[in-house]
């Protein structure tokens, strides 16, 4: 039985060095992950968990045996660490970070993962607009064995998982095996509590979710591992469910890696951001916002910035630099795009967003079209900005010139005028991130700069992400 420190150690709130990433070529610095409160065992056996609650984000478990690691290999992954198998469902509505973030994290990690649609067709429109296709039918997974099954959240996509037939017999013959599963934001109270698979198992959800909960056993904690279920609450705590499943499925060493590797959290003197040069970014109608996508583009970039900046109630649109409006993004996700770039062009956009991925990176950098209208945003003096690997784009073009600017670490030598030490930098009509888990900081930046800060603010609770309140 894996101990209470194996957990603890990973969402501990000292900071640690981290082994060299195995996970990807893309060095990162030094991670801190938010404290925990762990369960004491009476027994040998599972038992429910109980919660302390702190001003951090917390998680509380009951320890559940580790996996015996073998030997896996795969695209983005090199290390001493047994196949499993993921379930992930999908349909209208579902919420796209949780689901996008849950993928990609469990893929870095190793783990086989499965999207699958609970609608007649592929193609599903998440609940901020985010187009993506699945992998397949949940019909063709009726007979497979998954190591886990992981439900994202969001509204009506939640109550279009509970009313699928063949999603209930598989996870809840997953649960009766006594096999790892998972819900979040509106999944648990929405989804597994009529299915029957909450009982005596303590839980969270989504703040506006909670009196669904029996009363007895919902916890108001960021993670909370009950058994072999794991809740979280919302969009801005995936990052912390997807790390806690793949402790849970691969063990400490490779979540720590991960972690590291997609920036999770930030060194205590690591800052939110920081501001030269300041101007003012209003506007007097609706912004309208650019995300140009191609093959290779890092999904959990792309899905979050759209995302984000719709609850905002900005305009955005997300066009594809490639011949089809379908791109499939740098750990698989398949996205579609709302346009292509030439039509995109046909606009002018208060802010032009650049994702990162490194090949979607390269392809970003070579259309031309992308490149005229990057010229004319910096020369008719509209905002424009880049996250994670795209600001070389940006570089290559001469629009960092004289800017201060951040990036992904792998990148940040190649650049002049670096930042170091903050999340997002503002410089005027650009802001850069680092990437990756940043990338919601990054977007609220945006949000603060074209509405004022109450509005970041009020989006910031509704994905239940912790923000300051001035």
């Amino acid at each position: 039985m894996a101990s209470i420190e194996s957990f603890s150690s990973i969402f501990s709130s000292t900071a640690m060095k981290f082994p060299s990433p195995k996970l990807s070529h893309m060095a990162v610095s030094t991670t801190r992950f938010p404290s925990i409160s762990v369960a004491p065992m009476a027994s040998a056996h599972l038992m429910a968990a109980t919660t302390k609650h702190s001003a951090k984000p917390t998680k509380t478990i009951s320890v559940v045996p580790p996996p015996t690691p073998t030997s896996h290999t795969n695209s983005t992954t090199t290390t001493s660490v047994p196949t499993k198998k993921v379930l992930v469902p999908v349909g209208h509505g579902t919420e796209e970070m949780e689901a996008v973030i849950i993928v990609d994290v469990l893929r870095r990690a190793g783990a086989d993962v499965t999207v699958a649609s609970v609608e007649p067709q592929l193609e599903v429109e998440a609940s901020g607009g985010t187009k993506l296709v699945a992998d397949t039918s949940i019909k063709t997974c009726s007979n497979q064995v998954f190591d886990l099954v992981a439900l994202p959240g969001g509204m009506p996509g939640s109550a279009r998982l509970r009313d699928c037939e063949i999603l209930k017999e598989i996870t809840s013959e997953h649960a009766r095996k006594n096999r790892l599963y998972g819900a979040i934001c509106a999944a648990p109270a929405v989804t597994l509590l009529p299915w029957g698979l909450l009982k005596r198992k303590q839980t969270t959800c989504h703040p506006a979710f909670m009196d669904k909960l029996p009363t007895f056993w919902a916890v108001k904690s960021n993670i909370q591992v009950s058994g072999g279920l794991t809740t979280s609450r919302g969009p801005g705590t995936s990052f912390e469910f997807a790390i806690c499943l793949v402790e849970q499925l691969f063990g400490e060493s490779v979540a720590r890696e991960v972690g590291e590797l997609m920036m999770v959290c930030a060194s205590d003197n690591e800052s939110r951001k920081e501001e030269f040069n300041t101007v003012d970014w209003s506007v007097d109608h609706i912004p309208r916002v650019l995300i140009p996508i191609a093959n290779g583009s890092e999904e959990i970039e792309v899905v979050t910035i759209a995302d984000i900046l719709r609850r905002a109630k900005v305009d955005v649109v997300v066009a594809s630099v490639e011949k089809s409006l379908k791109i499939k993004a740098s750990q698989g996700t398949r996205i579609v795009a709302d346009k292509l770039i030439r039509e995109a062009s046909e606009s002018i956009f208060d802010l032009i967003i650049l994702p990162g991925g490194i090949a979607g990176a390269e392809r970003l950098g070579k259309s031309r079209i992308l490149k005229k209208l990057l010229k004319e945003q910096k020369l008719a003096g509209r905002i424009y900005g880049a996250a994670c690997s795209s600001p070389q784009i940006l570089h290559k073009q001469g629009l960092l010139k004289d800017k201060k600017a951040t990036a992904h670490p792998s990148i940040l030598s190649s650049l002049a005028n670096v930042v170091n030490g903050t999340k997002v930098v503002i410089d005027g009509k650009l802001i850069t991130s680092r990437g990756l888990a940043t990338v919601t900081e990054f977007t609220l930046a945006i949000i603060s700069k074209l509405f004022g800060h109450a509005r970041a603010r009020s989006v910031a609770e509704g994905l239940v992400y912790e923000y300051p309140r001035s």
